[in-house]
């Protein structure tokens, strides 16, 4: 099993949304290192859920991989804000994967107690001018994280 860390905006996609939907596909990911991440996602693998350009920046709650990486079909719609005309159903060039809820955070661990604990030094989040939407989580930042939320 693999940890990831997924970000959203809250006023585009929230936990509050993910638990009212109950899955969903994580689509318009447009980075090629954080696509690359979601290749090697696998069903089961476990998210932290972050909630980015808010106040406060924070992981708000945890999800899982329900289906692995396959073609984002959102790149090929002119429509869609996500829209890659480089993309196309004979060559696609991004990925998406589905998550489902698991649990909401009692309370958010904010980006701030995430810099100042000792014991989440290394993540990738804390790094300077870290902004993947998708990123690896240790097994053991993953855990505390989740000591730190109340779960």
């Amino acid at each position: 099993m693999q940890y990831w860390l997924i970000k959203s905006e809250p006023g585009a996609y929230s936990i509050a949304d993910l638990k009212r939907d109950g899955h969903t596909h994580w689509n318009g990911v447009r980075n090629y290192q954080a696509r690359n991440f979601m290749r090697t996602m696998q069903v089961g693998d476990r998210i932290l859920f972050y909630h980015s350009n808010a106040e406060p920046m924070a992981v708000v709650g945890t999800a899982t991989v329900a289906k692995a990486a396959y073609p984002d079909f959102t790149a090929w719609d002119p429509k869609d804000h996500h829209f890659d005309p480089k993309s196309t159903p004979e060559k696609p060039l991004w990925d998406m994967v589905d998550v489902a809820y698991e649990a909401t955070l009692p309370q958010p661990v904010t980006l701030e107690q995430i810099k100042r604990d000792d014991a989440l030094e290394g993540m990738v989040l804390r790094q300077k001018g870290s902004r993947l939407s998708v990123q690896p989580v240790s097994a053991a930042h993953f855990e505390r994280v989740c000591t730190l939320g109340g779960l």
